[in-house]
């Protein structure tokens, strides 16, 4: 039972150590390429907001892997204020309240706040760090890819691809891969 466990840990690890080194190459590469993520005729500091849709895909602990779709179904609306200070950095503001669907009856079950940095990383893409602290006693970090796939002259469609770490509250550490998208102004 301990060897399977302690396999188990392992693999999260191997995991959780492959994205982030993926993450790290890609935001290396795509800082070589210089960055264009924003026209030079805008002004900084300047102030954007956004709202969207997560959808939490998968969750690994020491207990186990859950997918969200097979027992229950949770769902956030992320909502934030960037303040963006220059083409290289910002700081964002997020609050995500989570839905859960369990046995037909639903219900908010969560609350996260969700502060963080944003780094530009050319072509469209941002790397967003973010700290968590949410209602349900749980704390950690998140690192995200985001992507603009459609930009327009008051907003732009954006896809996500957060990857939430999670510790306390009596329970073991968690890791969830998950899929977002919304639209900023």
């Amino acid at each position: 039972m301990k060897k399977k466990l302690l396999l188990k840990i392992y693999r999260i690890k191997i995991s959780f150590s492959v994205i982030i080194l993926v993450l790290y190459n890609f935001c290396h590469a795509q800082a070589q390429l210089g960055n264009s993520f924003t026209p030079t005729s805008i002004n900084y500091p300047r102030i954007t907001g956004y709202v969207g849709i997560i959808h939490p895909l998968v969750n690994i602990t020491k207990d186990g892997t859950t997918a969200n779709f097979n027992n229950s179904y949770t769902v956030g609306m992320p909502t934030g204020i960037n303040i963006i200070k220059s083409a290289k950095i910002g700081f964002s503001i997020e609050v995500t309240p989570f839905i859960r669907v369990e046995n037909g009856i639903s219900k908010m079950n969560n609350l996260l706040f969700h502060p963080g940095v944003l780094m530009p990383l050319g072509n469209g893409f941002t790397l967003v760090g973010r700290a968590a602290f949410e209602t349900s006693g749980r704390f950690g970090f998140t690192p995200i890819l985001n992507k603009v796939v459609k930009k327009n002259k008051n907003s732009n469609y954006f896809i996500a691809i957060p990857l939430p770490v999670r510790f306390g509250n009596d329970r073991p550490s968690s890791f969830t891969a998950a899929f977002q998208f919304g639209i900023g102004f």
